[in-house]
Order: C-alpha cells, then structure tokens, then sequence
C-alpha cells in the first residue's frame, strides 16, 4: 500500500541556546519551557487549526492545513513570548526560533517526512532569537493576505537540500519599527550628496543567455557612476538582490537609502539590441530621465558610456558641472571574454566553494578569449583569493598567483579602481600590510565609492593591528553595499574580537552567517568569541561548524598562521578557539 501523502504548512520550531540555558538551569528551563507550551504555543496552534506533530525536546513541529494559519500563528507566537519571561535576565529568557515551509509530505500517525519538513529545520535554524524565516512558496501564498513585513534574504544554500531556498524574514507590523527590523535593514538615511541605486537590468528576450549581458550592462554602469565623487553609488551585491522581483522604487530608496533609482531592460533581435533605462526620484516616483538605445551588438559599450553621461547630467546640476568625461575603461575586443566574465561573476557571488571554482573557468575562459581584458584578470584574482578560505592548501602558491592576476590587472588599466582594491587585498593576504593600505587609498583616489576599497583599506588596517581605525571603513563598505555582507561582517567580528569585544563580535559573525551559511570564516570568529565569553555550549556548536563547513581551510588558519594574521592576533584567536573546546591534537 503506497504512503499516504498530503500538502502541508510545516512549522517547525526550537529554543535559541536551548543547550546554555540548561547548563545554567536545568530544571527551571524545562518548567519555564512546559509553561510556555501549555499556556501560550499549543493553545495558539489549536486557534489555528493547527496541530502538534511532536514535541523535540527543545522545541516542537507542528502543520496546518492553511499556510496563512501557521503564519499568523508563528506571528501571534512570537509576539506572546515577546511578553513572557519579563522578570529574567535577558540572557535566561526562553526565544524561539521559527521556521515555516510548505510543502508535500508523508504523513504517519505521529510524524511527518520529506524535504519540506527537512527545509522548515533549516529555515527555523537562519531564523533569529524571536524571528520567523519563510520560504519563498510560503511567502507568495501569504504576502497579499497578511499585513506584515517580508524581507528577502535572498537564496541560501542550506544543508542537505539539493537546491538553494530563498528565504524571507516575516517582521510583525504590531511592533515598532526599530524591534520588528534588524538594526543593518532599518531604513537609512539620505548621505550628504546624490546618492542612486542601479538595479539589474530585465532581460525581455526569449533568450535567458541574455540574462548575462543585461547584468554587464548594469555592473559597468555602477564601476562607471561610482568614479564620480560628487556622487553615493550603491554598490553591485546590494542592488542585484532586487533581480527577479517586482519591485517598489519607495521601498528600495528606504532600504537602499538613496534619492535615485535606475532601472532599465533589454531586449536581442538578432544582432541588434535595444536597451532602455530611466531614472526614477525614490521619494516621489518621479521620472527623471528616460532614454532607448538601438544598437548592433559590438555598440554595447558605447551604450553604456551613453548611459552613464546621461544619468550624471541629469541627477542634478551639481554633476553637470562636475567631470564629464567617460569613464576611463577599455572594453574588451571580444564580446564573448565580457560574457564569459559575467558568467564568472554570477557564480563568484554565490559565494561557495562550488560556485568559486567555476567562477575560476569562466574567468580563465574570459582571459583566453582576451588577454588585455582586465575583467578576466581580477576575476581570477578574486577566486584565487578565495581558495584559501575554502581549501586551505597550497597557500603560498596561491597568493602568489592572486598577486600576479590583480597586478596584470593593474598593468592594463592602472585606473581601475576594482583592480587596485584587489591588488590591496592580495598584497595584505602576502603580509604587506602597508602595501594594501596603500593601494586601497589609491582606489578610493580612483572611487570614492567603490565599496571594496573601502573593505580592502579596512581589512589592511585590521591586519596591521589597527582595528579601531579599521571599523570605520568597514562600515563604509556596509553602507555603500548594506546587503549580503558576508565577508565585510565577518571583518568586523575578527576587528571587534582583537579589541575584546565579544559581545559585539558575536553579533557581527551571526550577521555574515545569515547572510551567507556557507561561508566558512565567520564560525570560527563565533567559536573563539563565545568561547572567551564562556557560553562553552553555544561555542562547541559554532566550532563544529566551522571544521565541518572547510576542514582543510581551518586547519590552514589555527595551525599554519596564515601571513595575514599579526602572531599576537594568531594567538588570541586560538585562546577563544582552545576555550570553545578545540585541541591542537
């Protein structure tokens, strides 16, 4: 007799450092735990028309035959126990973590199985203390039937689950603001100069392999825009978020925290492409500028120097008395190495040890078809760079072979602000510190707003024992890139942890790994933080993770010192590391 299956909303749920709060009190944490399901959580689920799956121990599963009933019961949850446990210290109180998917089951008696009960685990694990995390399907059934905040977080490669899941966190509009979103998506202010977002462009041909040329298209622009230092350019990782969605041009000036917003399309007929782009004021949705290009195919980039002219002139008049010259950039001969650059950087951004080595094919590919193309070159670079955090081996040779790519890079156009900050980060990661300062201040000279050279300069002076200084240009890099800052947050954990605070590190190395699970380094700043702080429990997870995740990379850093590390910042890591439980053994 075959399975019986149904369609279900899967809710799974646990307690946030269920393990710390019973090694401090065992027995009051059950007690508090059994209060808190009998008086709050199972009444709420029974209200709508939920049911209990089973109970974890620490936590429950639980399903619903209407996917708005188990959000708007997770919701109704989380703002109950938001009012319980007052009278506890911040640390002691009970905060559940919260994931709901749906999905196709099979349904015994007494438990539910299949992937989507495997992804609601996995969403409930990227929730926060007191959060919810959806999935995408849920997020579409609900997000015109309930009021309530939904923010992508974009797609997460999660464990054992072939395919990425885009996740959204639900934020309950009961709440204030500042308690319902987290402190790096509340809505940022205006900076003090024109300040604009270039949204990836639509590709309206039938063909998806155009989906490449129209992110070219929107990348060259932003390098091009972000050279004029009357202007705030958003950087590429945080407008790029927005692909695939239908988006609100108010909401993206808020989140993004800019005036300006440029969005276009483009569509191929044969040789000839036609490309469109308008420029909308956030606040009002007013149209600024609004412009098409028909064109054969080799004009692509005399369309986006027309672009970019166009929008500086008519931001404001203070651009157009600033230079007016193009960008100084030298397009490839060959239209196939930009495509295959482009290809590289969509795998690139993944940001996974999968997608970095094909990233490396197309980069290399990119240099084959075009050895004068700098693109080709710093793709390399970057994925070389890379290799050390996720393999951890032939860590000389690697550098080595970054510093080569970054400095054909710079060879080709030294006034390529992308490629210098690349030679930055790779000089650092050799142990010339003052080498990557100081091309990092050359591609701000170069940029001002180009948001790795402000990572570049700030991870310089972290590495040249100056992590005070190097706060500030970090969160530079933030605020021009304030999405997906996986890496940039896992700078300001390590610079928080060499100036001992590990509260805020802590936060910072949780921050990178909801931005990206898979991203090795932030776990071991996490571990060696919570193990100086003495929540050995939390610690002992968090550096399980960080073996599992890259073995051979975290070898490489706890044993072999890689050159980037100062020996006295070397050694304090491995105190957090040894109080987390680790054992050179």
């Amino acid at each position: 007799m075959p399975p019986v299956r149904r369609l279900t909303a899967i809710l799974a749920a646990d307690v946030a450092a269920y393990s710390r709060l019973m090694g401090i009190d065992e027995e009051g944490t059950h007690e508090r735990l059994q209060a808190h399901l009998g008086d709050l959580i199972n009444p709420k689920i029974a209200e709508h028309r939920g049911r209990i799956v089973k109970n974890t121990g620490d936590g429950f599963l639980a399903e619903f035959a209407s996917v708005v009933d188990a959000v708007r019961c997770a919701v109704e949850v989380q703002r109950g126990m938001a009012d319980r446990d007052l009278e506890m210290a911040d640390e002691r109180r009970i905060r559940f973590r919260i994931g709901i998917n749906l999905g196709d089951v099979i349904a015994e008696e007494r438990d539910i199985f299949g992937d989507g009960v495997n992804v609601a685990a996995r969403l409930e694990a990227l929730a926060e203390p007191g959060g919810i995390c959806i999935s995408r399907v849920v997020r579409d059934q609900v997000r015109d039937r309930l009021d309530y905040i939904f923010e992508d977080l974009g797609e997460q490669a999660v464990k054992n689950i072939a395919r990425p899941v885009r996740v959204f966190r639900v934020g309950d509009n009961a709440a204030p603001i500042e308690e319902r979103l987290p402190a790096w998506s509340q809505p940022l202010p205006l900076p003090d100069k024109p300040s604009i977002a270039v949204l990836p462009f639509t590709n309206m041909s039938s063909d998806p392999e155009q989906e490449f040329f129209a992110d070219g298209i929107a990348e060259d622009i932003i390098t091009a825009l972000s050279r004029y230092p009357s202007l705030f350019v958003i950087a590429r990782n945080s407008s790029f978020t927005y692909r695939g969605r239908a988006v609100d041009v108010k909401q993206v000036g808020c989140e993004l925290g800019v005036r300006y917003v440029l969005e276009g399309s483009l569509r191929k007929a044969g040789n000839r492409i036609r490309v469109t782009a308008q420029l909308i004021e956030a606040e009002t949705a007013q149209h600024i500028w609004a412009e098409h290009y028909d064109r054969d195919l080799a004009d692509i980039f005399v369309v986006q120097d027309d672009i970019t002219e166009a929008v500086t002139i008519a931001i404001t008049p203070a651009i157009a008395e600033a230079e007016q010259q193009r960008a100084a950039r030298r397009p490839p001969g060959s239209l196939d190495a930009w495509a295959a650059y482009q290809r590289g950087l969509w795998h690139f951004n993944k940001v996974s040890a999968e997608d970095n080595a094909l990233a490396r094919k197309f980069f290399q590919q990119a240099v084959d078809l075009d050895p004068r193309f700098a693109g080709g070159y710093k793709g390399l670079c970057a994925v070389e760079s890379n290799e050390a955090d996720y393999e951890g081996r032939g860590l000389s040779e690697t550098l080595g072979s970054a510093e080569a790519s970054a400095r054909r890079a710079v060879a080709l156009d030294g006034a390529d602000a992308e490629a210098r900050s690349l030679l930055s980060t790779a000089l650092r990661r050799r142990g010339d510190y003052e080498g990557g300062l100081a091309e990092a201040e050359r591609a701000l000279t170069i940029s001002p707003n180009m948001a790795g050279a402000h990572y570049a300069k700030g991870a310089s002076l972290v590495s040249a024992g100056r992590p005070k200084e190097a706060l500030a240009a970090i969160e530079r890099s933030i605020r021009l890139d304030p999405r997906r800052s996986a890496v940039r947050f896992n700078q300001i954990a390590l610079a928080l942890y060499f100036t001992g605070e590990y509260d805020a590190a802590v936060d910072a190395a949780n921050r990178a790994i909801r931005s990206s699970p898979n991203y090795p380094n932030p776990y071991r700043w996490l571990a060696a933080a919570l193990g100086q702080l003495g929540r050995i429990e939390e610690a002992k997870q968090a550096l399980e993770k960080a073996i599992a995740i890259a073995p051979a990379s975290f070898r490489m850093y706890v044993r072999e010192r890689p050159p980037w590390r100062r020996p006295d910042n070397h050694a304090h890591m491995l105190e957090g590391l040894r109080k987390a439980g680790w054992s050179e053994e």
